[in-house]
Order: structure tokens, then C-alpha cells, then sequence
């Protein structure tokens, strides 16, 4: 009898265990079938059509699927095509990577509770290469890391292996990514290291049949550091050498491997310069040895000196007179903005700039300056925003998603990347809501025409349910969330007046004496009895010379200028109109407390829809849904209180009172560890 009871309870534990819901699932929340499917593939066979087999016999509910590898047009690519009939389900590609991509959608379809009769689309990514990069460090620590330590475990390799390399090979196929960087840009030179190459072989091997392609990071200095070379001048034919010699290496282990990221002379990483060479030389030595296997070099163009340039200005002043001089296996990668990843910059002035060079778009998703892991902002319509830009170099309707994918300018190879923002926490991202910033990044570099609406809307049904009573509210969330941080961060063009360091939390008060002047907010901001804001028209640093017209004189033209980059171009009196009548003061006023607002009606809105959701992940979102309308007043009273010491009118009669002191304020001090 005590046995049966104890099966009773087996039984009864069981479900119960099913409902515990960590996030862990991410988006692929497909139902188990529990009879095997009759999936038909006609006439291929590899490991990657394999998994496209198991994927669609576990999870497929609906008729006979037949995977079929077809001919296509040569630009047709990894892409697909899904038809169907009553009796089958036809999913055409050109590689089997192309029937993989295919069969996530039709699962990723049914999650959505698509209506498959009639149903055909084709679909072919926007970009050749879909990378995201990871910041992640040889000891398991991860640079602007919000979700735990590496998913990489170093120390465990090659000899064990976590389930979730798998996993996340699995969640990257799912959204169509096919190759990552698994370190930090600031390399350590140990990474080519024999023994961490071989550490390296087993992800490859684990990543291929999901059509992964592995690539590093690399330190300029490597040749030096571990070949014990003098130096590792790129013009010195035994520092070719050597970068040949380990290219051979590589490519002995991991046939397809990727090739190489390179961060140089910026921010104190070694590169070209020490030798005075430039950056051209630099990557073109790498690009050699990587040409006989098919290799790349992404080269940063992130780059600034101590200089007395204004820091925006830098990368095109690097960078252009070198167009043309690079090797066609190298691409350029250049940041959305020209200062860093900001909550809103203007686009990066480089877009369009050069005209003989491959460009490639790096976003962030990990929030390092919007709220990391505590703050709910969806970043589609920041990736959007910069993709959809133009830039007018080849005449209206240059945006930069057309300059970057080959559609403007013929381009041999097109890549674009984001820094991930996955850890080791259960929910890979620290924020449930994070989640959904990674699956965004992977859509808009399949199909940048995609929608911010489009994906949200999927992402919700996928990761929580299709009820509308709660993807209606949330989408609207989401939707609002990235214009919301901006608000109670910095509106109007406002940035990088965030603590320094960790940059969490507002210091607009920041004024690092000693320090290099561009990593003080006060830098930025130039507040004083005048105005607010950064002149870089004629009048200051000229960076709106380096837009094509006709952005440089609209950016110019304090009138033309978009209030929402106002402050990012031009030092504006307190008193100035805004389109609205308002005052410049007031309106900033106003800003922040809508932003303070806007949170705490997401508080409301969460509240309503807990009848729809499970209670770990309610509770959770609720959790940081609390710190975010804490954080936001903490912003809105910084902000306002510090930059009325210079305005010294008084905060509107209508919007809150600030809760905190000033002086108190100021004496706030994270302890988050310090990168640069």
C-alpha cells in the first residue's frame, strides 16, 4: 500500500515539476509529442538534417513533413521556403542548414498557434554573417556580464561538457545566428594557447551541426607575449610568421573556424600603432594568413585616444583616409553610435563613409548602460532605429541596414553583431524580459525588415502564452520600455553621465581630475549658467561635418535638429522654445518624471495580467520591475536637483517633488567592480 501511495505521489509531483517555470526554456517552449511523427526527408542525409528530424518528430503536431534540399539562385543561401498542402508540409532549402532554419520556423509558427493551411513563405537571411560576441574572460568572469559567470567552463574542458552548449547552440539556431565570438575583445593572449584551442575544438564540434561557427578575439600582442617574439610589429616578417604558423594551428583543429575579432589600440589594448603602422597594416597581416582557408577579420573600429578631438569624432578620423587599403576578408565593425552603446546617440558617422571597405553594425544587448539586468528594456527599436537610419551617402535611402547587407554597395561579405548578454543564471539572461533582446538581435539579422511590433509579438506567445489579455499589455510594455529609460535616464540627446566604472546609476555630477576628460560626465553634458549640452556644430567640434549632407546642416541647425538628439549636438540655453512652447528646463522636467511614470505603470499593468503567467516568473519580473521605479526616481532627482544648481529655476509646480538630497546623492558608491 505504501508503495502505491508513493507512486501516487510520484504522479502527483510530477506535473507540479513540469509548471516550475525558471526561464530556462527561453522562447523553444514546444509541446513534447509523445508518438513519433512520420517525418519525411527525401534526399539528404547529415548530422544537421538529424537534428531537424528529432526537432520536428518531438514537436511537430501537425501533417507529414518533407524536408527536401532543392536548387535556389546563389543568393538564395542558408534561406528556405515552407509550402503546404492538406495532406503535407513541403520545406525546400538549398543547405541543410537551410531545412534547420526551416524547421524552427514551422515550430516557431505553431507556438504562435499560426493557421498553417495555404500557408508559403520563403525566407533568405539579410546578413551572411549573424555573430554575437561574447565579453567572457578566461577565469568565467564576463565584461558588462549581468547573468552570472561564462557559460564557458575553461577549467572543465575539453574533458567535460555542459548540456548547455548544446542548449545554447539549440536557442541560436532557433532565431537563425550562425557564429559567435567566445571572448572578450580585451584578449587575453592565452586564448591561442594549445591547450585552450583544443578546449575551444570541442565547442566547435558540439556547434557545427547547428551551423555555428566559432570565432576570437585576439590580443595585437600575442606574437610578443606567447611566440617570445621582440615584437609583434605587423611589418616584421617573423611576426607573420608566427600568425601563420597559428593560423595553420587553428585550422588543423576546426576546419571551419571563423577567423578573428580585433579590438587595437583603443582604450590602452595594443595594436599597430605601437609600431606605427595603421590599422590597415595590422589587419591585413591577419587577413593574409586567414585568406587560404576562407578566414575573416572583424576590426573594431571602436578606437579613441587621449586626444583633445571630441571622442565622437574619432573613429571617422581613423578610418576614412584608410578606405580602400583593406584586404576584401576584412569588415569593419563599428558600434550603432560613436561614443558606446549609449541609451540614444546619433548613428555612427562612419555608416556610408567608407566606400571601398566592407561595414559591419555592432549592437549591445547586454544593458550595460540601460539598467543591466534589473531595468525592462526591449532593444528592438534601438536596433531598429540605427538600421533604419539614413545616412544619404549614396543619395536619400542610404540607411545603414542597406549599406551593411550588400543590397546598396555589391559587398563580398556581410556580417552583423551583438554583445551577448548570456550567463550562466538559469534564465541565461538575468532578466526574463532580457531574453527577449537577444531573440530580437537574432531576428533582425535574418530579416532587418522585420518589425519591433512583429517580434515582441512573437517573443511573448513563444516565451509566455497567446492569450491577448496579456500579449496586448505586454507588448505595449515593450514597445514603450527603450523611450521610457530614456526619459528617466537621459532625454533630449543627453549621455554617458552614468557612474563611472560599472555604470550604473546616474553621475552627472562626475569629474574625474586626472582622469581622461572623456570618461567624465561632465564631459558630455557641459552644463553651466547658459545651457546644457554638447556643441558639436561649427561653433564646437564640427562632428556634424562628418554626416553627408543634408544631415550635417539639419544636425547644424538647432531648429532642424530632432529635439530627441538636441542636447547631443548643441549647447542650448535654459530658456530655449521646444516645438511644445515649453522651455528647455521645463520640458527636461517633464521628461524625466514621464519616464518615473511610465515605470510605475508598468508596475500597474504587471500587477493586472498575473492570472496569465506562471508565479515564478510574475514574482520575479515584479522583483525588478520594483528596483527599475526605485532607480528611476533616483535618476529624475540626480539629474534634476544637480542640473538645476546651474539652471536655477524651479522645478515645475505639477511633477514630484524629489525625494532625495542632492548631497546624498552624491555620496552614493556602488561596489560593481571596475572595467573599462
Amino acid at each position: 500500500m505504501q508503495h502505491f501511495r508513493n507512486y501516487i505521489l510520484l504522479f502527483l509531483i510530477i506535473p507540479l515539476m513540469a509548471l516550475a517555470e525558471d526561464g530556462s526554456q527561453l522562447w523553444l517552449r514546444y509541446p513534447v509529442n509523445p508518438k513519433s511523427r512520420n517525418i519525411v526527408n527525401s534526399n539528404s542525409k547529415s548530422p544537421t538534417i538529424e537534428i531537424a528530424k528529432k526537432e520536428l518528430n518531438q514537436h511537430w503536431a501537425g501533417q507529414v513533413v518533407d524536408l527536401k534540399i532543392d536548387k535556389f539562385p546563389e543568393n538564395f543561401k542558408d534561406g528556405y521556403r515552407i509550402i503546404s498542402t492538406p495532406k503535407k508540409i513541403s520545406i525546400l532549402a538549398k543547405t541543410d542548414l537551410g531545412l534547420l532554419y526551416g524547421s524552427y520556423h514551422l515550430l516557431n509558427l505553431q507556438q504562435q498557434k499560426t493557421n498553417f493551411s495555404n500557408l508559403k513563405l520563403e525566407e533568405k537571411p539579410s546578413y551572411d554573417i549573424r555573430i554575437l560576441n561574447h565579453w567572457d574572460n578566461l577565469d568565467g568572469t564576463i565584461e558588462r556580464g549581468y547573468a552570472g559567470h561564462s557559460l564557458w567552463k575553461w577549467e572543465d574542458l575539453p574533458n567535460k561538457i555542459s548540456p548547455r552548449y548544446e542548449e545554447y547552440a539549440r536557442a541560436n539556431a532557433s532565431i537563425g545566428i550562425n557564429a559567435t565570438v567566445l571572448n572578450n575583445v580585451n584578449a587575453s593572449p592565452n586564448m591561442l594557447r594549445e591547450d585552450y584551442l583544443k578546449k575551444v575544438k570541442v565547442l566547435a564540434d558540439i556547434f557545427r551541426p547547428y551551423g555555428i561557427k566559432i570565432y576570437l578575439s585576439v590580443n595585437f600582442s600575442s606574437p610578443k607575449v606567447l611566440g617570445g617574439l621582440q615584437n609583434s610589429d605587423p611589418l616584421n616578417q617573423e611576426v607573420q610568421k608566427w600568425w601563420k604558423d597559428k593560423a595553420a594551428e587553428i585550422y588543423k583543429l576546426i576546419p571551419d573556424f571563423g577567423g578573428f575579432l580585433v579590438k587595437a589600440n583603443s582604450e590602452g589594448q595594443p595594436g599597430p600603432q605601437d609600431y606605427g603602422r595603421t590599422h590597415a597594416d595590422g589587419a591585413n597581416m591577419m587577413a593574409d594568413v586567414l585568406k587560404p582557408y576562407g578566414g575573416i577579420v572583424m576590426w573594431r573600429a571602436f578606437v579613441y585616444s587621449p586626444s583633445k578631438e571630441d571622442r565622437a569624432k574619432q573613429a571617422h578620423l581613423e578610418f576614412v583616409p584608410l578606405d580602400g587599403k583593406f584586404r576584401d576578408n576584412v569588415i569593419i565593425q563599428i558600434k550603432n553610435g560613436p561614443i558606446d552603446f549609449q541609451p540614444r546617440e546619433a548613428f555612427n558617422p562612419l555608416f556610408g563613409a567608407l566606400r571601398k571597405t566592407s561595414e559591419m553594425v555592432e549592437f549591445q544587448i547586454t544593458q550595460e548602460y540601460l539598467g543591466q539586468a534589473n531595468h525592462l528594456v526591449y532593444l528592438a527599436p534601438l536596433f531598429k532605429e540605427t538600421l533604419d537610419s539614413d545616412t544619404f551617402s549614396d543619395g536619400k535611402g542610404s540607411i545603414i541596414a542597406k549599406i551593411t547587407d550588400g543590397t546598396l554597395r555589391p559587398a563580398k561579405l556581410t556580417a552583423i553583431a551583438a554583445v551577448a548578454n548570456v550567463g550562466e543564471d538559469k534564465n541565461w539572461t538575468g532578466h526574463h524580459f532580457a531574453q527577449a533582446n537577444w531573440y530580437a538581435f537574432g531576428r533582425l539579422a535574418w530579416n532587418h525588415n522585420l518589425t519591433s511590433e512583429q517580434i515582441a509579438d512573437e517573443w511573448i506567445k513563444m516565451t509566455f502564452t497567446d492569450q491577448q489579455n496579456f500579449v496586448d499589455p505586454v507588448k505595449k510594455i515593450m514597445l514603450t520600455s527603450r523611450e521610457t529609460a530614456i526619459d528617466y535616464m537621459m532625454p533630449l540627446g543627453l549621455h554617458h553621465i552614468f557612474a563611472g566604472g560599472h555604470h550604473y546609476g546616474p553621475e552627472p555630477w562626475g569629474d574625474y581630475k586626472g582622469g581622461r576628460p572623456d570618461w567624465s560626465p561632465v564631459y558630455y553634458h557641459q552644463a553651466n549658467a547658459e545651457g546644457l549640452g554638447f556643441d558639436r556644430t561649427k561653433t564646437g567640434s564640427n562632428a556634424v561635418s562628418q554626416y553627408f549632407p543634408p544631415l550635417s546642416e539639419i544636425y547644424g541647425n538647432i531648429k532642424t535638429t530632432p529635439e530627441n538628439l538636441i542636447l547631443w549636438f548643441h549647447h542650448v540655453p535654459w530658456d530655449y522654445r521646444m516645438k511644445d512652447g515649453k522651455i528647455l528646463w521645463d520640458e527636461l522636467c517633464y521628461k524625466y518624471d514621464s519616464g518615473v511614470q511610465n515605470v510605475r505603470n508598468y508596475q500597474k499593468i504587471w500587477d493586472q495580467i498575473q492570472p496569465y503567467i506562471d508565479s515564478q516568473r510574475f514574482s520575479e519580473v515584479q522583483d525588478k520591475l520594483k528596483i527599475q521605479a526605485k532607480d528611476a526616481v533616483w535618476w529624475k532627482d540626480a539629474c534634476l536637483l544637480y542640473f538645476q544648481t546651474y539652471s536655477k529655476r524651479p522645478i515645475p509646480s505639477d511633477i514630484e517633488k524629489p525625494v532625495h538630497q542632492l548631497e546624498d546623492l552624491k555620496k552614493i558608491k556602488l561596489n560593481m567592480g571596475h572595467h573599462n
